[in-house]
């Protein structure tokens, strides 16, 4: 007997979520060595921040990076969250961070946090590993207090269209991930009740030596996606490789990001 719609979205959803917890999971040791890009592109949101927040959350954490800076930033009159989907990613922070920070397991869709609680919400990359936005959204929305602000970098399609490109079959879609449009997010943004909100758009481009060192930095951070009954052959690769270097610049193999920048006020 198959499921009806509602129930066999919602059995799709909870795979999605199982299979990007289980791919942050595997990365967490080694993700801030590979992470050199997503690094680069939070350090722009740190420039956004206000300059007070008695409480913060670092929504999709990591192995604790940012929300370890939050903490020091913000002092000891402030109490930081760092949650998280992916449960080695925090066994990685609380290892490597101890308890300056609260660490959370738990889905950005259904946040384990008081209504008007946090200051402040802070979240790097994680967004469009969320599979209902807008839902999403509306949590942020409800646990924020009235003037409290998120502050969040997603990705717009676009992003990583060279590897796509690369490792795409015949009658296979070249994107690794359906990412959401910025229309998108400023809808889910006005739906979900917000004073205030904008959502800049902006290219980000990094360079690698070789393609080997590309799929290094999207497969060391957890960032790849399952393909059902891909098996790669060796045609593959080369077929790839060969893509790729007819893109080669100056600085080595490109790889572009179409970054989203969020700025949402409660």
């Amino acid at each position: 007997m198959s499921l009806c719609p509602a129930r066999h979205r919602e059995a799709q959803a909870r795979d999605w979520q199982r299979r990007v917890a289980r791919a942050f999971s595997r990365a967490a040791d080694g993700y801030l060595q590979r992470a050199g890009a997503q690094q680069a592109m939070g350090e722009a949101l740190w420039d956004r921040l206000p300059e007070r927040a008695s409480r913060a959350l670092d929504l999709g954490c990591g192995p604790g990076h940012w929300s370890t800076r939050l903490a020091q930033r913000y002092g000891a009159g402030c109490r930081v969250t760092g949650l998280d989907l992916a449960p080695g990613m925090l066994e990685v922070a609380k290892r490597r961070h101890g308890d300056r920070v609260q660490w959370l397991c738990a889905d950005a869709a259904a946040l384990p946090l008081p209504l008007h609680s946090q200051d402040l919400i802070f979240s790097n990359l994680a967004v469009q590993w969320c599979a209902d936005l807008e839902t999403v959204l509306k949590e942020l929305r409800r646990v924020l207090r009235p003037g409290g602000r998120a502050l969040i970098t997603t990705l717009a399609p676009g992003t990583l269209a060279e590897v796509g490109h690369a490792w795409s079959r015949p009658g296979q879609p070249a994107a690794l991930l359906d990412f959401r449009s910025r229309d998108r997010h400023l809808t889910a943004a006005q739906l979900a009740g917000f004073s205030r909100f904008r959502v800049e758009p902006g290219i980000r481009r990094f360079h690698y030596p070789d393609l080997a060192a590309v799929m290094a930095s999207i497969k060391g951070i957890g960032a790849q996606v399952s393909r059902p009954g891909a098996r790669l052959t060796r045609d593959d690769l080369a077929r790839a490789v060969r893509r790729f270097e007819a893109w080669r610049e100056p600085d080595g193999l490109p790889v572009t990001y179409r970054l989203l920048t969020l700025d949402l006020e409660a």
